[in-house]
């Protein structure tokens, strides 16, 4: 695997400097924030919270735009070609920066190259889902259906490359089962399928499957990190399983690489605010999700680090795209 290292080096150039560094002008306009997934997913979920409070505290409307498409690839490739100032931004997920590189040869762009990290908004669990439907009421039990229907259960995704797809194949490479993948345009499409009884199962965001979860319309046999949620005790970790599997995604706000540090500064410093208000800590928590706030440095570290990590998986599971 190549080296990081350069890269590691030119992230951890991004130093926080002083808001009255920030020319006054900025903003002087609306600030588009790309989410690279389709609406109804934990990213846009995540997106329209943020931009909302960016746009109160900014005095400057902050408008989401959706572009979904091949896990994430699509939105964030615009984001990497747009003006690097200030302008357009986005709030991305594993997929299309840590992920995207392993699985396509010809990415058109470089993730750790092309892109500014400014903080890590949340490390958030996906849930295991099965269609109540299914004679499952555990990870033990939907092994060992699995391993009985070889290839004849199916899981969905927000696309190849996906968290839920990362984490469905970490779930076969650990207990020996073969499910046949199934990707959608984004979270919200891969859950309705297996509201719709049209997959079997799925590895949902938690922020947008904990109401069917609760409305008995979807059966959660378990979370992904390694241990439980707080807004579902009672659904066990995989991890109490299959000890060692750990696939909670994260979310976090990056810009095009070249985008003035004085303009990542003023947009650390107020997403920061944000994540660290009580109205908004109490809303993602209530949500499932563990607020972060990170300086532009951090962010870069773990990006790197996560590169490494699911090139690993990559490589195991044989995923592949061109």
């Amino acid at each position: 695997m190549r080296s990081f290292l350069p890269i590691a080096v030119s992230f951890a150039s991004l130093v926080i400097v002083p808001a009255t560094c920030v020319a006054q002008a900025y903003p002087a306009k609306a600030i588009r924030l790309v989410s690279p997934y389709a609406p109804g997913g934990g990213t846009d979920i995540l997106a329209r919270l943020i931009g909302q409070k960016l746009s109160e505290n900014v005095g400057q409307a902050v408008i989401v735009e959706n572009r979904p498409g091949a896990g994430g690839v699509i939105g964030t490739e615009f984001v990497t070609k747009a003006a690097p100032d200030g302008y357009t931004i986005m709030l991305a997920s594993p997929s299309p920066i840590v992920v995207a590189p392993h699985l396509h040869k010809k990415l058109a762009y470089s993730p750790l190259k092309d892109l500014a990290p400014i903080t890590l908004i949340s490390v958030v669990p996906a849930v295991l889902i099965v269609h109540p439907s299914l004679p499952v009421k555990s990870v033990k039990e939907l092994i060992t259906l699995a391993k009985a229907r070889p290839d004849q259960l199916t899981f969905s995704s927000s696309g190849n490359g996906g968290s839920g797809h990362l984490a469905g194949e970490m779930l076969k490479m650990m207990s020996g089962v073969q499910m046949v993948h199934v990707p959608y345009k984004g979270t919200g499409p891969a859950t309705v399928a297996v509201l719709s009884g049209e997959v079997s199962v799925s590895f949902g965001n938690i922020m947008s499957t904990l109401p069917y979860v609760k409305g008995g319309r979807l059966r959660a046999l378990a979370v992904t990190t390694p241990k439980r949620s707080p807004v579902l005790p009672d659904v066990p970790a995989v991890a109490e399983t299959l000890p060692g599997y750990s696939a909670g995604p994260w979310y976090g706000v990056l810009a095009p690489a070249g985008t003035p540090p004085e303009i990542l500064a003023r947009l650390n410093q107020e997403i920061v605010k944000i994540l660290r208000s009580p109205q908004v800590k109490q809303t993602l928590s209530n949500e499932g999700a563990d607020p972060v706030g990170s300086t532009p440095t951090e962010f870069a570290t773990l990006l790197i680090a996560e590169t490494e990590r699911w090139g690993k998986v990559v490589r195991q599971a044989r995923m592949n795209i061109d």
